[in-house]
């Protein structure tokens, strides 16, 4: 078994490269754009992965493209079935897009607390939503129960290669055009996103540091590195909803990030707010708080990262109205 997955995780670099030529005609190659100001506020050379121009607003949708092509390709009679998944919302757009694109249907299970902003963008594509539980785990483990009663697909939001292969061609397309950089910082929850890049980067070239940054409020996979296996831990509520939450017990992700992973960096709230008005402010870019953690943990760590070529991951730009109110109610 520890060979099997040793074996799974050394081949997400192939994985990866086999996933954008499968997905590029679907989704938009993201710009990686050059902050003036954050190059001179951090002394650092910084480029933003503009996740949150991607179709649907997010990165989620690579993902759900690679996983939904290739069941497209290997499970056709079961896809007609239809698939389940379980979303905070940003996959779960992601798989409705997909699922329109490829013809089969998606039913999303969601927690009670989903924003409405990414419940109404569900609605516009006509979603079938079951919301249940307190917490995004609670709704991925029914969905998961779910799917196996009625012996249809169930689709992770993380914890499935595929999806990480497909979330790992960010990394693909941050190296074709910027391959000196030194350090990429990527917002971190169940760890498909971190984990796809990082599997893919490190294999171009070891030397590049792949940062994890996730907001103090929610951090159970910095604490599960830590104490070198699955720790769950509660988490709090965060402006970074798209990161929140427990993990599935056993999932890939986690060898991936324990290998792969250089170092973490915890944000709090207030920090995460003052990121998102800055990038509202200084580059007149609208992101979601999840983006918001990466942009804040290089703020809070400037110094040591002086000097160096930055890749900041922003993974959405799917941010309510009422959310966006209170940050600017409090910086204004």
């Amino acid at each position: 078994m520890e060979e099997e997955m040793e074996s799974k995780v050394s081949s997400v670099y192939n994985d990866v490269e086999s996933a954008y030529e499968r997905i590029k005609s679907y989704v938009y190659k993201t710009p990686l754009m050059f902050s003036r100001e954050l190059s001179s506020d951090t002394g650092a050379n910084v480029y933003l992965k503009l996740e949150s121009e991607q179709v649907t607003g997010s990165f989620k949708i690579r993902g759900a493209f690679n996983k939904i092509l290739l069941l497209k390709d290997q499970e056709p009679e079961k896809l007609t079935k239809g698939i389940i998944t379980a979303s905070t919302g940003n996959h779960g757009i992601a798989c409705m897009h997909a699922g329109k694109t490829c013809r089969c249907s998606v039913q999303v299970f969601s927690q009670e607390s989903i924003s409405q902003s990414k419940m109404e963008t569900l609605l516009v594509y006509n979603a079938k939503i079951t919301r249940y539980g307190k917490d995004c785990m609670e709704a991925e483990v029914k969905a998961r129960q779910t799917a196996q009663e009625r012996d249809q697909i169930y689709l992770s939001p993380y914890n499935d290669w595929d999806v990480m292969a497909g979330q790992g061609t960010i990394g693909y397309e941050i190296y074709a055009e910027q391959p000196e950089v030194d350090c990429v910082f990527v917002s971190v929850g169940g760890g498909g996103l971190i984990g796809g890049i990082a599997a893919y980067l490190k294999n171009k070239n070891p030397n590049i540091q792949i940062i994890g940054c996730q907001p103090r409020n929610s951090k159970v996979m910095y604490e599960s590195v830590k104490a070198g296996h699955i720790k769950h831990e509660a988490s709090y509520d965060t402006l970074s909803d798209g990161t929140a939450g427990d993990i599935e017990d056993g999932s890939v992700t986690f060898p991936v990030c324990s290998r792969f992973v250089d170092d973490w960096i915890l944000v709090d709230e207030q920090q995460i707010s003052d990121a998102v008005f800055f990038m509202i402010d200084k580059h007149h870019k609208l992101i979601e708080g999840s983006a918001g953690v990466v942009v804040a943990a290089l703020q809070s760590q400037k110094d040591k990262f002086s000097g160096k070529n930055i890749a900041l991951v922003i993974c959405g730009g799917n941010l309510s109205s009422a959310t966006l109110k209170t940050i600017l109610d409090s910086h204004i």
